[in-house]
């Protein structure tokens, strides 16, 4: 498994609306429920107007595409951040998962994801 570290920052926020500029950047990850509607963005995209924001946080990919059937994969990469003391943030696509951590985490996280076994580049 190799896990590649992307080199922008991100807030985590809680919006009432997304603007439809943010759909055109490289990363822009959207969750709604009947509760809440959150945004993941590059932090000098953040809209004017949040409700709540969490600055701070750098992120990771699993490399390739992951298939459905795979089982275990965010599994083994939560159990070796958590023995670190490092918590996460989880997205996940179609084709793969992110592993947001806080940004003064990033090289702890690294340093424990490798010594776990787990391959780690810079994008």
């Amino acid at each position: 498994m190799l896990i590649e570290i992307i080199e922008e920052c991100f807030t985590v926020c809680k919006v009432e609306s997304v603007p439809q500029e943010l759909l055109d950047d490289r990363f822009c990850f959207i969750g709604k429920t009947d509760k809440e509607l959150s945004l993941v963005c590059k932090t000098e995209l953040v809209p004017a107007k949040v409700l709540e924001r969490e600055d701070g946080w750098r992120g990771m990919r699993v490399t390739g595409t992951l298939d459905f059937s795979l089982i275990g994969i965010l599994s083994r990469i939560s159990s070796i951040l958590a023995e670190a003391g490092v918590g996460i943030f989880v997205i996940s696509t179609y084709d793969t998962d992110y592993v947001l951590v806080k940004e003064n985490m990033l090289e702890k996280a690294a340093d424990a994801l490798i010594a776990g076994g787990i391959d780690v580049t810079r994008e």
